[in-house]
């Protein structure tokens, strides 16, 4: 029986994740062949990073990759790699656990009054393994947790309010509220035994019709959490009651926050973002409710985008819709269309199950911080595992177009891949690693003396990037050697039988044209999809962060991850956790700071601008230098003398002064086709195909750009993406956990 040859197109989560579960079995080689073709020298996509030997064996990222306690699918499939690799206990990085530490410390910045107002959360710790949770929650499970957030904030709230003499005691006087409380106490008087003597005299007066009936938010709430916890455990949606029940208790704890909060908010910030927070809350659960979600799905809602959604629910837009948690939220996926901040969109379906997924299913720490670089943590223990199980990797294969034909049966297919080669190698293969403190770790450049010379001097002549959409090597080459690049053909039925298209969704335009002329599908996704180009820098301190006047941190001593700052470079990262990760002299720097955010670019020249990555670099560069020039200040106190910014704490070369120093650190923008961010603008999810959702019936589409269960960026849309590309060809793996979170609970 002869193989199945399967091309991977692309080395990044996906494609990877992919890989990883197609050869799983024991018996996999006897069934399948699988080849890796890769751009340039790496794997890893839009989660690449490189080692640049040339400074300290530092770490340069695409932009800041954090995992988040509630990627299940993500930790179940690196602990699986960590396992099956089983490194030697005295190597770096040989578990999963050494790889990865929990991480609870976040921080939103709030602007009050003209000013920047740094709101610290240290997120409780939650027992257990991020692998062994699950994202598959029924209806009433995500309202039972909300819930519980909820009656947190509200008791805060009743305990302030009363503090400046507000009211908290509550009445209800409608006929169809005192049903509603008499439908409530019923429930709760059938499953519990310990009711309070308080909470009794309320559920007798809403039982006795002479009686007034009185109640406190923080008892409402308790009130409203027990019902909630029963029907999160019978999972029973058929009474409508159950519903109008949490309706009317929400909307009257809502009223009450208007009445006795609001005119509190400005003067006090533990008032102000505990409102926020139960503000958010309410809006959502009447949302989910109104909105009919537990019988439409959460798709039913991305039609509209989260911001106004809230709104449209009752959230205040002044403290809640443009609060730090949501301003965070469309910092954390880049949502905003073009890189412009003020085209924020993302569909509220695909928001709220994230937001809730995020806050409400997290593992350990709240996020997980990778202990080296991405391509380092995940990319190379993935490749060490693959070739160890003999899949082929082809470095410096540029795919350039897939081709469409008919197989005998009539099908559609991808019939034939073209493919640029990029360079001759001196050998037969190429070997990726350099190695950091004994680390396998991805270098920034390609190793050139294990590329044949002439080629390798042109490389370095130019300043050559292998990887970018604009290169122009292929002109480079032409004039050196007087004949292009040579070429190859992969055909189907000798080269390849299935394809596995991992290259991101911009890329699609540009490699698969023929084929979006034949599938309209296909063609929507590749145009109603959208993405966006992000920009990031990283620069190398001589001070620490309480030393830069940061003085928030919690007792555990965690770093900083910081979201909702000024734009653009909204998002920090202290990421001094990585120093001794690097190989810096015994003078080096002691901190690390990331930045991120949008870059705002509309349109994209042609191949042949080969000078638009750099242009737009300079840009990145100068938006960089903006930053730190005018707007740390708020965060960095103690680096600013007279309103100027001390050049003096960054890490750099002797001799180098002022801004001088900043060309010694790292700046990137990503504007590829295959780096761009993928978004989820409003109504866009309904474009989305599934990995076998084609027309052609040898390819399978595998990314965080499609049909999910999750529908946004980021590493755990696109792993469970391989995960459905691996169960499409071979059954593996059988369980996905929360494919169907768009899918209606019923009712």
């Amino acid at each position: 029986m002869s193989r199945e040859k399967i091309a991977i197109l692309g080395g990044g989560v996906s494609a990877m994740t992919a890989a990883v579960y197609l050869t799983e079995q024991e018996n996999w080689q006897q069934k399948y062949d699988l080849t890796v073709y890769q751009l340039g020298w790496r794997l890893g996509g839009k989660g690449a990073s490189g080692r640049n030997a040339q400074m300290g064996e530092r770490i340069e990222e695409h932009g800041l990759h954090v995992w988040f306690g509630a990627y299940v699918n993500s930790f179940r499939a690196i602990e699986n790699v960590y396992n099956k690799l089983n490194r030697p206990s005295d190597m770096p990085l040989s578990t999963w656990q050494e790889a990865f530490k929990p991480h609870s410390f976040v921080v939103l910045q709030e602007f009050i009054d003209n000013e920047w107002q740094t709101w610290p959360i240290d997120f409780p710790v939650l027992e257990g393994n991020p692998a062994d949770g699950t994202l598959d929650l029924h209806f009433w499970q995500l309202i039972e947790m909300t819930v519980a957030w909820l009656r947190k904030f509200i008791s805060t709230l009743e305990e302030e309010v009363s503090l400046h003499h507000k009211k908290t005691k509550l009445q209800t006087t409608k006929r169809r509220d005192r049903s509603l409380l008499q439908h409530l106490a019923t429930q709760v008087r059938q499953a519990f035994d310990d009711v309070e003597d308080e909470v009794e005299d309320f559920f007798q007066s809403a039982h006795d019709e002479l009686r007034e009936i009185w109640s406190t938010p923080s008892m409402l709430s308790q009130q409203l959490q027990r019902l909630v916890n029963l029907r999160a455990t019978d999972k029973d949606l058929s009474d409508s009651k159950d519903r109008l029940v949490v309706w009317y208790l929400v909307r009257k704890l809502k009223r009450w926050l208007n009445s006795e909060a609001i005119e509190l908010l400005d003067d006090n910030p533990n008032i102000r973002r505990a409102y926020v927070c139960a503000d958010l809350g309410i809006a959502v659960l009447i949302g989910l409710i109104k909105d009919k979600v537990f019988s439409k799905g959460f798709s039913s809602i991305n039609n509209i985008d989260f911001k106004a959604w809230l709104a449209k629910n009752g959230a205040n837009k002044q403290y809640t819709v443009e609060s730090a948690p949501v301003r965070g939220f469309y910092d954390l996926v880049f949502g905003y269309v073009d890189g412009d901040f003020e085209k924020g969109d993302v569909e509220a379906g695909v928001a709220t199950l994230a937001m809730l997924r995020l806050m409400l299913c997290y593992r350990g720490g709240v996020m997980w911080k990778m202990q080296a670089g991405m391509g380092d943590v995940i990319f190379a223990p993935i490749y060490e595992l693959l070739k160890s199980r003999g899949v082929k990797f082809e470095f410096f294969n540029q795919v350039d177009e897939l081709l469409p034909g008919i197989d005998q049966q009539g099908n559609h297919v991808v019939e034939q891949i073209n493919i640029t080669e990029q360079v001759t190698l001196v050998d037969e293969s190429y070997q990726p690693f350099v190695f950091v403190k004994g680390l396998p770790c991805w270098p920034d450049r390609p190793l050139l003396d294990q590329i044949l010379p002439e080629q390798a001097q042109l490389i370095e002549q130019h300043n050559i990037n292998l990887e970018s959409f604009w290169s122009d090597w292929a002109n480079v080459y032409q004039t050196a050697f007087g004949q292009p690049l040579p070429t190859k053909t992969l055909r189907r039925g000798v080269d390849f039988d299935k394809v596995i298209f991992g290259i991101s969704v911009a890329s699609l335009n540009h490699l698969c044209p023929e084929l979006l002329q034949l599938d309209s599908k296909l063609n929507d996704q590749a145009t109603k999809v959208k993405t966006v180009a992000t920009q990031a820098f990283q620069i190398w301190l001589n001070k620490t962060d309480e030393q830069l006047g940061f003085n928030y941190s919690p007792p555990s001593e965690e770093r900083p991850i910081l979201s909702g700052f000024s734009q653009p470079f909204d998002t920090w990262a202290a990421m001094s956790n990585l120093v001794d990760k690097e190989d810096w002299p015994s003078n080096g720097p002691n901190n690390i700071a990331y930045f991120c955010s949008a870059f705002g670019c509309e349109t994209y020249p042609s191949k042949s601008h080969h000078n638009f990555p750099t242009e737009q670099k300079a840009k990145v560069k100068e938006n960089a230098l903006d930053k730190l020039r005018t707007e740390m200040q708020p965060l960095w106190p103690s680096v600013y003398n007279q309103q100027q910014f001390d050049w003096s704490v960054l890490y750099a070369p002797a001799g180098d002064v002022g801004e001088q120093r900043f060309d010694s650190q790292y700046w990137r923008v990503n504007v590829d086709p295959s780096e761009r961010y993928v978004l989820s603008v409003t109504g866009s999810s309904q474009y989305r195909l599934a990995t076998d959702g084609s027309i052609f019936a040898n390819l399978y589409l595998t990314g965080d750009w499609i049909q999910t269960g999750v529908n946004a960026g980021c590493v755990e849309a696109a792993v469970m993406a391989g995960m459905q590309t691996s169960r499409s060809l071979c059954g593996i793996p059988s369980k996905i956990s929360g494919e169907d979170g768009f899918e209606p609970d019923g009712a």
